[in-house]
């Protein structure tokens, strides 16, 4: 069986029983519909688990996880300072990737997949091979303080890092040098960077309780939008640039208007503590929050209505500090300070008895 983790639509409580794999409970929810029509769903939302596979244990506290574009692989970040290339259908490490003296905050995807950009409390940025795990060039360094975020320009000519001295640089990945800032505006922690889809601009989120949006070719910025109430964790531009979604220490998701910086029906409520961790599916239909509360949620974009809770991260322990869905938008990957990497089923495939 599944290590326990629990998916229950449209729910607040934290009240789950031992779960099974799907395919081991249809049988029964075949014949429970015979008798009772409608009830073999209900089944299947409650005592189902979506996980796909066993919690991949790396035994140490996971900061950070992005899927590379193949869907096979998912790169975890360590307290250790060290990374994981991991292949997801067996959990084993693939590449460690050695170098950062402290705690990998974050990674990044180079658009073709070739590349990963990474950040940590050493105060560097590094390049890295995403085929060989090697190293590339000498660590770039600038920042006065622990770099928290990093994001490649959609050309992947660039790459903008976020840091704990309340600034923003944009760097070549040509040169490994920066070519834009330090950006100021900002008056605490840069947590979260990202670019739009069109690489014209890059939305910031930071502890002064913000978001803001900067031009990038001139450095300049265009808006500020208010709303959360206390820290900002992460930010994420939609596919279509139209949007942009946050995740705070408020414990709300807020959408936000990309052009004019307001806010975008209500805020997305039911995280029971700090929002960690926020980002949009492929297609732009839903987002994914992952929590201090332990619970990973996924959300309609259009409607902010929650559609699902995911529960299996470890309590007390399990904040869950990243959330990425695969390219296909079908699967989830979830890093946890419980030493885990999961994996998750991003589709109702996983409560249907019919299959």
């Amino acid at each position: 069986m599944l290590s326990a983790g629990v998916i229950l639509p449209n729910t607040d409580h934290d009240n789950f029983s031992t779960l099974y794999e799907p395919e081991k409970l249809r049988p029964l929810a075949r014949l429970v519909e015979r008798g009772r029509p409608g009830l073999a769903i209900q089944l299947m939302t409650q005592f189902a688990t979506p996980a796909l596979r066993s919690p991949i244990q790396l035994n140490i506290s996971v900061g950070s996880v992005v899927w590379l574009p193949d869907g096979m692989r998912v790169v975890a970040g360590c307290e250790d300072g060290n990374i994981r290339i991991l292949d997801v259908a067996s959990g084993a490490t693939l590449h460690e990737l050695v170098g950062h003296t402290k705690l990998v905050n974050q990674f990044a995807v180079s658009p073709s997949g070739k590349l990963l950009a990474s950040c940590s409390d050493d105060l560097s940025i590094r390049f890295w091979d995403a085929e060989t795990g090697h190293a590339i060039g000498a660590p770039m360094v600038g920042h006065d303080d622990d770099v928290w975020s990093v994001a490649f320009s959609p050309d992947g000519r660039h790459i903008v890092s976020g840091s704990s001295d309340d600034t923003l640089r944009i760097w070549s990945t040509e040169t490994c040098t920066t070519v834009l800032g330090p950006l100021r505006g900002h008056t605490s922690s840069v947590f979260s960077v990202a670019y739009s889809p069109d690489g014209s601009r890059i939305v910031s989120g930071s502890g002064d309780d913000t978001v803001r949006v900067w031009d990038a070719r001139t450095g300049d910025q265009i808006l500020t939008l208010r709303g959360h109430t206390l820290l900002v964790h992460s930010v994420a531009y939609s596919p279509d640039g139209l949007r942009i979604v946050s995740g705070s220490d408020d414990r709300t998701v807020r959408i936000w208007d990309a052009t004019t910086g307001q806010a975008v029906g209500i805020s997305l409520e039911g995280h029971f503590d700090w929002v960690i961790s926020v980002a949009y599916s492929s297609d732009g239909t839903r987002i994914v929050s992952g929590s201090d509360d332990h619970t990973i949620r996924i959300w309609d974009a259009a409607t902010s209505a929650s559609i699902a809770t995911i529960r299996g991260h470890t309590e007390y322990v399990g904040t869950v500090g990243s959330v990425a869905f695969s390219p296909d938008g079908k699967r989830l990957a979830s890093a946890s300070e419980d030493g885990t990497v999961r994996i998750w089923d991003a589709t109702d495939d996983w409560r249907r008895w019919d299959i």
